[in-house]
């Protein structure tokens, strides 16, 4: 058995400290942790607690599973082992970190180019726009 439990279904306002107060009313909390997205700073929505014993980890899951912190029910499980990254996950990992290439902008004629759609009001006015052009040239043909 493992003592280490993953907490799933976090609200984004959770802390470390109120994850640890959590699972503190059911044992002995030796770490606890919200995982942190890099870029933004904010929680990813799921942690990891570390109990004192795989006895107090098992009561744990059996009295907090579904329970409610921060208004929202947590979903609490056995941590699985971290996964061994292999070389070519190492690698697909660092071509994603590059960054890439500035676009180049187009030169391509015009046909290449995605047709502008106008709005609707541009539309109706466009063709207002034509039938009075029409009518105009109409009547200049009547009148000579």
């Amino acid at each position: 058995m493992t003592n280490r439990l993953y907490v799933g279904n976090l609200a984004y306002s959770t802390t470390n400290e109120g994850l640890r107060a959590f699972f503190a009313a059911v044992g002995e909390v030796t770490h606890a942790e919200v995982v942190i997205e890099r870029e933004s700073g904010r929680s990813k929505g799921f942690g990891f607690v570390q109990m004192a014993s795989d006895e107090d980890a098992q009561r744990a899951m059996a009295l907090l599973n579904g329970k409610l912190l921060d208004q929202r029910p947590v979903r609490i499980d056995f941590a699985r082992p971290k996964e061994v990254r292999t070389e070519a996950m190492s690698q697909r990992t660092a071509e994603r970190s590059q960054p890439r290439p500035a676009r180049v902008a187009s030169f391509a004629p015009e046909r290449n180019r995605r047709p502008r759609h106008a709005s609707r009001g541009e539309r109706d006015r466009n063709r207002e726009r034509e039938r009075r052009r029409m009518r105009d040239r109409w009547q200049d043909d009547d009148e000579e």
